[in-house]
């Protein structure tokens, strides 16, 4: 706004005062102006959330990834005083959900929950993404980690990953393998395992973790590794075995079930999830974000609830320090992805 000197009839204004005087005056206009643009956006992160929430969660409705996430939209709702409504967009390995987020208005009213894969790995692997994680999202906070199982169906010949690995070698190239998709957590962990016992199997890749499943129940393919949430279940009732566990430690309610290390295969390829905003989210609301998510970590009834899960709570993290975590795992990942020579081809 032009803030001019003279009058409506362009004569000077207090022409008798001093012109320091009127420069002082002028400069002072100046800042009342421009103090209500320079507060809109405290203005807007003092009354955030308004209305509604959208977290978008990068995974199929009943897989591990949404009945985490679902878990967490209850408990931030009630902590915000908005309602969190979960909005499952799956597919491409992350790829679908992601986008949605990374080309969302930045204003904390759309949110992404997701798994370690859909960010490091396909950062690495999909050579064309339709955005650029590192530059069109902002991390908010790391909420949980931990493995995925390898599992077989029961009439497979093997209850340990000794005799696992024992039978494929004893039989090359019959035995198939699913994942939730090429580039997933599932598929490059077979691939580092593969690669360390010298097995040939072939892979095939689903759209959903629940497909995998589906499949392995019917015997349509005899092992998979899937996340540990969704498969207990079917590991309880036998309709599926357990043989190890590819994150750094026992599950919590599964410590029958031994981990690769354990086993003679020494990786740990634990999986983290993550709540991310868009890029340019007000760092106010950011900051909130990830106050109430450290906080709800550390309630009793969340970490026994997260338990249930398999899952186990990393310590609390700055969205800093969350950033860091997933530099390090691209790089990771990035060298895993390189020496399997897997791409998406």
């Amino acid at each position: 706004m032009l803030i001019d000197s003279k009058g409506a009839h362009g004569k000077d204004v207090d022409s008798g005062a001093p012109q320091g005087s009127r420069r002082q005056t002028l400069l002072a206009l100046m800042a009342l102006v421009a103090a209500p643009l320079a507060a809109g956006p405290a203005w807007a992160a003092d009354t955030w959330p308004s209305r509604p929430i959208r977290l978008v969660v990068a995974s199929s409705a009943g897989s591990g990834t949404d009945l985490f996430a679902r878990v967490i939209a209850e408990r931030l709702g009630k902590r915000l005083g908005q309602t969190v409504v979960v909005d499952n967009k799956p597919g491409a390995t992350g790829i679908i959900g992601v986008d949605a987020v990374a080309k969302a208005a930045p204003d904390g009213y759309t949110l992404l929950f997701t798994y370690a894969a859909s960010i490091v790995i396909n950062h690495t692997l999909q050579p064309k993404l339709p955005y650029d994680a590192l530059r069109d999202l902002a991390p908010v906070a790391q909420v949980g980690e931990g493995g995925n199982f390898l599992v077989v169906t029961p009439d497979f010949p093997a209850r340990n990953l000794r005799e696992f690995v024992a039978a494929v070698k004893a039989r090359p190239d019959a035995y198939d393998y699913g994942s939730w998709g090429i580039g997933s957590g599932g598929h490059l962990t077979m691939e580092a395992l593969k690669m360390q016992a010298g097995l040939r199997m072939r892979h095939v890749p689903y759209k959903a973790v629940g497909q995998v499943l589906n499949d392995l129940q019917g015997g349509m393919i005899k092992v998979a590794f899937v996340d540990t949430s969704s498969s207990l279940p079917l590991i309880r009732s036998g309709k599926i075995r357990a043989l190890a566990i590819s994150g750094s430690r026992r599950g919590s309610v599964s410590p029958e079930v031994p981990t690769m290390r354990e086993q003679g295969y020494p990786f740990d390829t634990n999986s983290w999830y993550g709540l991310f905003a868009p890029a340019g989210t007000p760092a106010p609301i950011v900051k909130r974000l990830n106050a109430e998510i450290n906080g709800m970590l550390g309630d009793p009834q969340i970490r026994e609830r997260f338990a249930l899960m398999n899952m186990a709570n990393p310590p609390a993290k700055s969205s800093e320090a969350f950033a860091a975590t997933i530099r390090d795992d691209i790089k990771v990942w990035g060298e895993i992805i390189r020496a399997n020579g897997v791409t998406v081809d």
